[in-house]
């Protein structure tokens, strides 16, 4: 919980309000101005104040529908404390269809920022000041970069009490404890002391149903710890205790060509499990490509084109295989647009 008053680009926000603020973040050559849209939604009591950011990279557009969805369920009239949504961090990003600023800077390699660095630093610099540091909490929304999709997950670093408490609550099947990686968000909340999550699901530029039902579930399953919302009287809200993946790595093409995949999000893979084949388009040569150890594939590639030395599989390392693996089944099963409609769910999705 925080004393100082909220104040964003000049605003203040009293108790029980909903306000959308267009924060300044430059122009376009047409001298068209650009903005990064904030929420606000202020409960009528105190309590902790969430960020939840999505498209930090641009095409990773999940995040933006979790947040929409998020932002129109009536459970937010009971709100303790503050949400400070913004749905799309990286505008220049989004409209291109890309992961990078125009600068093709990594704006999650690009934090703190400073005043008067590059587009990408500034851009960094601005979040921080305006909406971070006004935060006591935080969850950023990613997926797989283009041509890639990953299996529902959240990575935190779990050396710290609270973050841990809020990655449990979250409830999906596997977090990864994750070191903070140089000029990322995560290492810049920490550095202001905030408990952030980054949940990772989905691939780039496309919507994916499960992703985004257990994205809205898991943020609202945070705010129930945080005592944001009130708990759930829901007795078929079940609980998934995640399994900790403590380190991870990509199984990479042996050769160029066109691959073949064995294996789907959340399977489990023993040493030396064949995961695919890469073949040349006649299938005179065929080059085998086998998992190193033991673990469940928690990302992978959707382009059968690829070049030496490309990620192809990203395998989480577990103490119990079969113990992750079913908890990603069922984590499927709660999930799947084919069960009983989610009460977040809405429908068409396009």
């Amino acid at each position: 919980m925080m004393d100082t008053p909220l104040k964003i680009n000049g605003f203040t926000f009293p108790p029980g309000t909903r306000t959308t603020v267009d924060l300044p973040v430059g122009r376009l050559y047409t001298h068209a101005p650009v903005t990064m849209p904030v929420h606000i939604v202020k409960g009528k009591k105190s309590g902790p104040r969430l960020f939840i950011s999505a498209a930090i990279h641009g095409d990773e557009i999940n995040g933006v529908e979790v947040i929409r969805r998020l932002l129109k369920l009536p459970a937010l009239k009971r709100l303790k404390g503050t949400i400070i949504a913004v749905p799309i961090v990286n505008v220049h990003g989004l409209i291109n269809h890309s992961r990078y600023l125009p600068d093709r800077r990594d704006l999650n390699r690009s934090f703190p920022g400073t005043e008067k660095g590059s587009i990408a630093a500034r851009l960094a610099y601005l979040f921080m000041q305006e909406i971070v540091s006004q935060s006591t909490h935080g969850i950023d929304i990613h997926t797989g970069a283009i041509h890639r999709d990953n299996l529902p997950q959240i990575r935190a670093n779990l050396d710290d009490e609270e973050t841990e408490k809020l990655a449990r609550a979250f409830n999906v099947p596997v977090i990864i404890s994750s070191n903070l990686r140089d000029g990322s968000l995560r290492e810049a909340a920490a550095e202001y002391g905030i408990p952030m999550l980054l949940y990772e699901a989905g691939e780039a530029l496309r919507f994916d149903e499960v992703s985004i039902r257990a994205g809205v579930k898991g943020i609202i399953n945070v705010m129930r710890t945080l005592e944001m919302l009130p708990a759930s009287r829901s007795k078929t809200n079940k609980q998934i205790e995640p399994v900790v993946a403590r380190s991870s790595s990509w199984v990479r093409a042996p050769d160029s060509g066109i691959l073949r995949a064995m294996v789907t999000l959340g399977s489990r893979v023993k040493k030396d499990t064949l995961l695919g084949v890469v073949s040349d388009p006649f299938g005179e040569t065929e080059s085998s490509v086998s998992s190193d150890y033991n673990g469940i594939v928690i990302g992978r590639t959707k382009l059968p084109l690829v070049n030496e030395g490309d990620a192809l599989f990203h395998i989480a390392r577990f103490e119990h295989i079969h113990e992750a693996v079913n908890k990603v089944d069922d984590f499927n099963e709660e999930h799947s647009p084919e069960m009983k409609p989610s009460p977040h769910a809405e429908s068409p999705i396009i």
